[in-house]
């Protein structure tokens, strides 16, 4: 919490202009109950019209005063609260931006989504409020308390013994409220990442006609939430009533001894009324205090979460003196090994081959033989384990800044992302001084020039969220031309032909070798024929590479490779190579 707490630091000013405006509004709200126990003992007593209005004018301008005070301690709270929010989101989305794949697997999509959303909004909100009550609702009862003894020490005893036992209520109910809030938290992360997938599988769990498990999945994890959620809340809860019930045996107690005292000439009436007003305005302080104190607990079990994902390192640390690779080759992998996180299984293991500038790299394997997590070794998406990734002769994690690397990289992922926005906006996002007859010329060499030409604006066609008003072969191809604006050293290519055709992907293996840059280039696909034309193929089985040659010399030497290739060709095309 110390370091969301720092960010309140920037807001100096406003962070203590809101209490203190706070605290003259309580000050003059101390005030009213003392002018209407005058009103009471001499204006109504004496029948004094006159005074009577006076004493209302003072009340009308304590009123109006605290009203001020009240609006503008709001602005200044307000604007901290939500300048922290702003900041504190951020810097936490340029962390999570920062993360690794390993950490960002950790946590999970919908939780970071929930932490950077939910959690935030809550933290927001308690700093409004404790700007507006963390000084002003002890004020208000320690001072109400002293008034009280201004007008009668003996009946403001009962002051004494209860404010403390009201403390004890409170913040008891506090400190076992945080844990359970925390649960409630975990919960709403399982219901969120169940909405998720089935949103974002909806056509899957349609095809499958498997709404019914979804729906009975949702409704269980749900139901699970609900549980904790109301038991939480009835727990909470007792906090009101309990305060009620306390506050009200006290009021009793100062009528009661406020009526003896009058009998005996002690105490006026309007005395009476004041302790009377005293105990409600603590009654009401005290509640807004319990109020206050469940979302203080909600805010902490919230920034606990935020703070997580603060104190999760990027998981890229630097290499420590690492042995130099060969000058003269593109990328090179020495040994490598990889593992997701400690303690778990092997992805890739002892895996060893490099290649020159300019040539091109197959990748093939059977699904879940470990070709991204090859390829995203270069741009570090994942640091190895074992071994060492060079890039340049250079160990990946000996450069200074991974920006630096991933600078030289043009990476096209396994799943076609593109954003809102134009053509052009999303083909710079791979190079942001990109002209439009760059974005033309990476279009052309993508196979996309034509179809974006066709449609309405060209370069300026707004696509939608999740490129909706896109086929998937128009998306794979729109993010290979964002991918080549930035003219990489080093293409990496990870399945990203799936959706064409033959022809398209024929003609774009064409234009890639064609390129007057040539880029080093890795290809990852399930066709042979896709890297039939590949300097060396790579071929993964279970994580390790099981051959390493050109298309022909793999056909009679690799059993795994040629299986995949009988698969899509038959027997008799293989036959033929021998």
């Amino acid at each position: 919490m110390r370091k969301i707490l720092s960010y309140i630091q920037r807001y100096k000013k406003e962070a203590v202009l809101g209490p203190l405006f706070k605290m003259l509004e309580a000050l003059f709200e101390l005030f009213i109950p003392l002018v209407v126990a005058d009103i009471i003992d001499v204006g109504i007593k004496n029948g004094d019209s006159s005074y009577i209005l006076a004493r209302c004018g003072v009340m009308v301008a304590l009123g109006v005063i605290g009203l001020v005070c009240s609006i503008t301690a709001q602005y200044f709270s307000a604007k901290a609260a939500v300048g922290l929010a702003t900041d504190l989101r951020r810097d936490l989305f340029a962390h999570i931006g920062g993360l690794s794949y390993t950490s960002t697997d950790r946590f999970g999509t919908a939780t970071l989504l929930s932490r950077a959303t939910t959690d935030v909004n809550q933290v927001q909100t308690a700093t409004n409020m404790v700007l507006r009550l963390f000084l002003r609702s002890p004020f208000i009862v320690f001072g109400a308390m002293i008034m009280a003894f201004t007008v009668s020490p003996s009946a403001a005893l009962t002051f004494v013994v209860t404010i403390p036992l009201l403390a004890v209520v409170v913040f008891g109910v506090m400190l076992i409220s945080i844990p359970m809030f925390r649960r409630v938290h975990a919960h709403l992360d399982r219901v969120l990442g169940h909405t998720r997938e089935n949103l974002s599988g909806a056509r899957v769990v349609r095809a499958f006609v498997r709404e019914e498990q979804s729906i009975a999945d949702f409704t269980k994890t749900n139901a699970q939430l609900t549980r904790i959620q109301r038991f939480t809340g009835r727990f909470s809860a007792l906090l009101n009533p309990i305060t009620y019930v306390i506050i009200n045996l006290s009021i009793l107690v100062i009528i009661w001894r406020g009526g003896i005292q009058v009998n005996a000439g002690s105490l006026t009436q309007g005395g009476v009324v004041a302790l009377y007003n005293y105990m409600s305005q603590i009654l009401v302080e005290l509640i807004k205090m319990a109020n206050f104190i469940i979302l203080i607990t909600k805010a902490v079990a919230s920034g606990t979460r935020i703070n997580a994902v603060f104190n999760t390192e990027a998981g890229l640390e630097k290499g420590v003196n690492t042995a130099c690779g060969d000058k003269t080759l593109a990328v090179e992998f020495k040994n490598v090994s990889l593992s997701y996180h400690a303690g778990a299984d092997t992805v890739l293991e002892d895996i060893s081959f490099s290649c020159r500038p300019g040539e091109t790299i197959g990748i093939i394997g059977g699904t879940g033989a470990g070709k991204s997590s090859l390829v995203s070794l270069i741009p570090r998406l994942y640091d190895v384990t074992d071994g060492a990734v060079f890039v340049g002769g250079r160990d990946v994690r000996d450069f200074s800044n991974v920006h630096e690397l991933r600078a030289r990289i043009g990476i096209v992922p396994q799943k076609a992302e593109l954003f809102a926005g134009t053509v052009r906006d999303n083909l710079r996002f791979g190079n942001e001084a990109a002209t439009d007859d760059e974005c033309r010329a990476a279009l052309k060499a993508a196979q996309a020039l034509s179809f974006v030409e066709e449609k309405e604006g060209g370069l300026d066609f707004l696509i939608e969220q999740g490129a909706r008003n896109l086929s998937g072969g128009q998306k794979q191809r729109l993010t290979i031309a964002r991918a080549l604006v930035r003219r990489p050293e080093i293409l990496i290519l990870d399945d990203s032909a799936s959706a064409l055709d033959y022809a398209t992907d024929a003609a774009l293996r064409a234009a890639l070798q064609a390129l007057p840059y040539h880029p080093t280039t890795f290809i990852v696909s399930q066709r042979t024929a896709s890297l039939s034309h590949a300097d060396r193929i790579v071929v993964l089985d279970d994580g390790r590479a099981v051959g390493i040659g050109t298309h022909e010399e793999l056909l009679k030497s690799c059993p795994v490779y040629r299986e995949i290739h009988e698969s899509q060709f038959g027997r008799e095309e293989v036959v033929q190579h021998d």
